[in-house]
């Protein structure tokens, strides 16, 4: 009897097995037909850009095109970035080289993606030491990275004064009191250690300037500078102008120096004048007391005068009380 039952219960285990297995079939046939629609859709529009890096050699998954559009992030940039580098020889795969997440993050930082990737490349093929981290820092600080690395591959030439100061020349006088008037050109090139937070182009020019005209000042004579106008570049240079700026000092070349005022006898004539001045001040005063000393003593003698005459009008009324009195001789 039990026996008979069993094929019962096996046949009804396996109808309710049927109806069940039939919606998850469903489901999962609905499920895999959107990720095939969802798949064709981005295969339609990235699958030319993916191509594109794939044959290239650029290490970029569809996956990650895909997470790009809902990143608002423009693949095509990334992709085009990620072949520069690829294609000039650079690190692309590992961590700590350019990925397509540090490409992507500079991006949303509003960096100048194209621009860091040209500058690690150029700096790539001089030789220079510049990773993607830096390069990036130096970008976002809203440095030109790319004039940074051409500049340091390149030096450029600043003309010191430059022409935006208003002056042609520096003026500088040395001991012997002679005016010198100086043109120099100074050589320099990126420092890209210190380009974040360094100092710019008008420091170096300010700093050049006052070394010119330091070095001028302790000269004894200008002849002395006029004879070797390199001493003034030694000893700019000894002075380390270049610390804590963006450039590199080079090199620091007279251009040109000439003759100006002899500000020193110029100067000695003025005080001469001006001793001179005094000195009549001083014999007007001189002469101004002695006038007034002269009338004092022509006042005195006035007022002698005027004595002795109330003197001698005074003897005729005494010989008159005399007289009267009878004392005229003497007797009483």
């Amino acid at each position: 009897m039990i026996w008979q039952l069993v094929p019962a219960f096996m046949a009804a285990d396996a109808d309710n097995a049927s109806s069940l297995t039939t919606p998850l079939l469903i489901g999962f046939s609905a499920i895999a037909g959107l990720f095939m629609l969802v798949m064709l859709f981005a295969v339609a529009k990235y699958g030319k850009i993916w191509f594109q890096a794939y044959m290239s050699g650029a290490d970029v998954g569809l996956l990650s095109l895909i997470g790009m559009g809902f990143r608002q992030v423009n693949p095509r940039i990334i992709v085009a970035a990620k072949i520069m580098a690829a294609q000039a020889g650079l690190n692309t795969s590992r961590r700590d080289g350019i990925t397509t997440s540090r490409i992507e993050s500079l991006y949303l930082a509003q960096g100048n993606v194209p621009a860091v990737i040209q500058a690690i490349i150029a700096a790539h093929r001089a030789g220079i030491d510049l990773d993607f981290d830096r390069a990036a820092a130096i970008d976002l600080a809203g440095r030109d990275v790319v004039d940074a690395v051409r500049t340091s591959v390149h030096p450029r030439v600043i003309d010191c004064p430059d022409g935006r100061s208003g002056m042609s020349t520096l003026s500088a006088i040395a001991k012997n009191g002679v005016e010198l008037r100086v043109r120099a050109r100074v050589t320099v090139r990126t420092n890209l250690e210190q380009l974040i937070g360094g100092a710019t182009e008008e420091t170096i020019i300010a700093r050049v300037g006052e070394g010119i005209i330091t070095a001028i000042g302790s000269s004894e004579n200008h002849q002395e500078v006029l004879k070797n106008p390199d001493r003034i570049s030694k000893a700019v240079l000894q002075r380390g102008l270049d610390a804590h700026t963006a450039f590199e000092i080079v090199s620091i070349d007279i251009a040109d120096i000439d003759v100006g005022e002899n500000i020193g006898a110029r100067l000695q004539a003025d005080q001469a004048e001006a001793d001179t001045r005094v000195a009549r001040a001083q014999a007007e005063q001189r002469r101004a007391e002695a006038i007034a000393k002269e009338q004092e003593m022509k006042a005195k003698v006035a007022e002698n005068r005027a004595r002795l005459v109330l003197a001698e009008a005074e003897v005729p009324q005494a010989m008159a009380g005399a007289f009267r009195l009878g004392n005229l001789d003497g007797r009483k």
